[in-house]
């Protein structure tokens, strides 16, 4: 769509460089600031499997343009040729860089927030786990997470059921990325649609933080039926082991460590699958304290916030939800 709808000129000053070895691009005001600006640390979707800075330029020059922040990208490296968990590991480190020497971007260390899409969003929790144990380092003042992708136990939520043919993600694709992702193949996807890549003990593990039980009733009137698992794959679950590590699926992370989290702004959507992962962690973060902004798009789907710039491409909720991120960040 680019050849489309080129971004064109812009009033601000992008520049590519390395953090700590991992390619970030700084988009900031061209206009001079008397003093040091909030920074935004963003981390694109795409499964660990696709997306760059070209996809995510028009939101994140929309960021910087719109809330006078400085934005920081960070180009991690994919899978299948760098399988999970290097994204995580990528992204850890380039924060953790900008978080050190923030000042000489001209951002103020403590007005730092960490944001994400879909599987980026993903990346800010994993990357927080390891930063609220980190001593050493200014501390982050915000998460802002979009259609987050937070599970990959139980493909038969609500929400994968009522939106499992809804563009632009559907279950099939969610479940053969993830399997790339973490195994560098597609296999197993038909045994992963029926949740039998999780044995019964795990299931009933975590059944208090993943579990249709805990979707709000209103969220089920367009279609739920209680869904019993299909025929469970040990050779499937053995070849999968990683996706129950918290960095991976980060709905497990422990209540010791997600209470130490900073404040969140979650942007969900009605007609996207992952629409019931970001209210389980909505839960979950109110149930540990941490002040939650919520914002949900009656008429959104999953990428929407991707068509910002681009003219009649762009939905009546793209803007609507992004100004609601702006009117967030205008806090810190």
């Amino acid at each position: 769509m680019d050849g489309v709808f080129p971004p064109g000129p812009c009033d601000l000053s992008i520049e590519e460089t390395l953090f700590d070895t991992v390619p970030v691009r700084i988009y900031q005001s061209k206009t001079p600031s008397p003093e040091k600006r909030r920074g935004l640390v963003w981390i694109h979707g795409g499964g660990g499997i696709f997306g760059s800075f070209k996809s995510h330029e028009r939101l994140c020059r929309f960021f910087a343009q719109e809330s006078a922040t400085v934005v920081v990208a960070i180009g991690y490296p994919l899978a299948p040729e760098h399988p999970y968990p290097a994204q995580q590991r990528s992204c850890y480190s380039a924060i953790s860089y900008f978080l050190k020497h923030a000042a000489e971007f001209g951002v103020d260390p403590q007005r730092i927030v960490l944001g994400g899409d879909s599987s980026g969003g993903s990346f800010v929790v994993a990357a927080s786990q390891q930063l609220v144990l980190r001593q050493d380092l200014p501390q982050v003042r915000a998460h802002v997470l979009i259609y987050p992708y937070l599970q990959a136990l139980d493909f038969n939520l609500p929400s994968y059921q009522q939106n499992q043919w809804v563009p632009l993600l559907f279950k099939t694709e969610i479940i053969r990325f993830g399997n790339i992702y973490v195994t560098g193949n597609s296999s197993g996807a038909d045994a992963a649609m029926l949740n039998g890549h999780v044995p019964e003990k795990l299931r009933i593990k975590y059944q208090k933080w993943i579990s249709a039980e805990h979707i709000p009733e209103e969220f089920k009137g367009r279609g739920y039926v209680p869904f019993v698992p299909g025929h469970f794959s040990e050779a499937l679950f053995k070849e999968c082991t990683k996706i129950f590590e918290a960095t991976f699926s980060p709905l497990l992370t422990e209540d010791a460590i997600l209470r130490q989290f900073p404040k969140t702004f979650l942007l969900t959507c009605e007609y996207d699958i992952l629409r019931d992962e970001g209210l389980l962690y909505k839960k979950r973060l109110e149930d540990n304290g941490v002040p939650v902004t919520w914002h949900h798009l009656e008429d959104g789907f999953h990428g929407i916030s991707l068509l910002v710039g681009f003219g009649p491409l762009e939905f009546p909720g793209t803007r609507r939800g992004l100004k609601t991120i702006i009117q967030f960040l205008e806090w810190y």
